[in-house]
């Protein structure tokens, strides 16, 4: 499920304070961080992840050096073999939990069980690699999971206006593009807030009766 209320401590009561109502629930929703190899994924969850996250990093091996592409980051040390999760609040009644996809093709086979119930996804994205992100587009866009795309703005790589990127990837007008430094907290809660937006305003639109 995509939509879910957090639950009490079992034994707990809820507070109503000078006889007032009991407090709402937060609204929890699931949303999917992916992107290529190195894209800055466990970058981003780190970032705005109120609890600490939980991260399945491998240091990278000989073995796997055919296999996974690391040109343009070189410096990248580990891997995500499963994935990264994290918890933030946006809201005092909206809670977001995290999943970070691993960025290699060899593990894609748990992309499946990570979308189940997700809201949406962000898909990060490199300039310096943006045939990286292409596989995750794709993904979304054939089952239906509202995402946005955002880019990740390195140091010292080039800067594209967001329509420029809108067009290499083929995008439909809808999906939001956005510019962002995954290392930085409010950046990234931008992100996640734009996710959460243009999923819901994509739900409603659903809901709406067709009109005559």
């Amino acid at each position: 499920m995509a939509f879910g209320r957090s639950s009490r401590p079992a034994g707990t009561t809820p507070h109503t304070g000078a006889g007032g109502p009991a407090p709402v629930e937060p609204l929890t929703l699931k949303i999917l961080v992916a992107g290529g190899f190195g894209v800055g994924k466990t970058t981003l969850v780190s970032a705005v992840s109120e609890i600490r996250p939980l991260r399945t990093e491998e240091t990278l091996s000989e073995a796997g050096r055919p296999v996974d592409d690391t040109v343009g980051v070189e410096g990248k040390s580990t891997t995500t073999v499963a994935m990264d999760f994290g918890r933030i609040t946006l809201r005092d009644d909206l809670v977001l939990y995290l999943f970070g996809t691993p960025g290699q093709d060899r593990f894609w086979f748990l992309w499946d069980e990570l979308a189940q119930g997700a809201l949406g996804a962000v898909v990060l994205a490199d300039t310096r690699r943006l045939q990286d992100c292409f596989a995750a587009v794709d993904y979304f866009e054939r089952r239906g999971i509202a995402f946005v795309v955002a880019v990740n703005c390195f140091d010292g790589a080039d800067r594209h206006p967001a329509e420029t990127v809108r067009q290499a990837l083929d995008l439909d007008p809808e999906v939001p593009v956005l510019l962002c430094d995954a290392r930085q907290r409010s950046s990234a809660k931008e992100v996640l807030a734009a996710v959460v937006e243009h999923a819901l305003d994509l739900a409603r639109a659903h809901r709406a009766p067709a009109r005559a």
